[in-house]
């Protein structure tokens, strides 16, 4: 984000540092299935729900432009960092070092779980920000807690649909995918909520520390 004097935003640029530290670390997160409560999760649900918090951060104050912006930018970071690794995993290891199948168990399978993530973190931050974006201008600004949780329902959804079958079809028994996508969407959700309470704050300090409440009357929702 670039003010009226070209000097970058540092809130702007925290954000999407974290964002997409969150984006790379889900990445890898998501080659582990972790079992809570004797329900199946993937390991990337402790992480990844804080992207879309920040998503909806970004698309309340600074408007669908911005947070494509950083979806894109978090795309990127993501593939340079699984490209590296990719290329490092490729290489062969030193006479003395035993731990190739551990590296090899996290980024020989990364590709994989990367292409997923990749397609499905497109489709399911810009569902969720464009369901954001569009019911902030029906409301007018109200009920943002309503606009932050049906938004994150339907990306999570779109994303859950594609990541969990093109990912872990194969690693993990058919018939525990539906249960997979079912919780993460209800966890991932129910993690918004338990943190709308400080979303909430964060997005009123940074209105007013920001100065800018963007409404995206009049915008194109081309992701490109």
């Amino acid at each position: 984000m670039i003010d009226k004097n070209n000097k970058v935003s540092v809130l702007f640029m925290l954000l999407a540092v974290i964002f997409c530290v969150c984006l790379i670390s889900a990445n890898i997160f998501e080659t582990k299935q972790i079992s809570v409560l004797g329900i199946s999760l993937t390991g990337g649900l402790i992480v990844f729900p804080i992207s879309y918090i920040i998503n909806d951060v970004v698309c309340e104050v600074w408007g669908y432009r911005r947070i494509k912006l950083l979806i894109w930018l978090g795309f990127a970071m993501n593939f340079f960092f699984v490209a590296l690794g990719a290329v490092c995993d490729a290489i062969p290891g030193a006479p003395y070092w035993n731990n190739h199948e551990g590296f090899h168990a996290i980024f020989g399978l990364a590709p994989r779980i990367a292409g997923a993530s990749f397609l499905a973190f497109v489709l399911g931050s810009f569902v969720n920000a464009y369901v954001m974006s569009r019911m902030k201008i029906s409301s007018q600004g109200r009920h943002f807690s309503y606009r932050a949780v049906l938004s994150t329902i339907f990306g999570e959804t779109a994303d859950s649909l594609i990541f969990f079958p093109l990912a872990l079809y194969g690693v993990v028994p058919t018939a525990e995918l539906p249960l997979l996508m079912f919780w993460q969407v209800v966890l991932k959700t129910a993690y918004e909520v338990l943190a709308l309470p400080l979303t909430i704050q964060v997005v009123k300090w940074v209105k007013r520390y920001e100065g800018e409440d963007v409404y995206d009357n009049g915008i194109s929702y081309n992701v490109f």
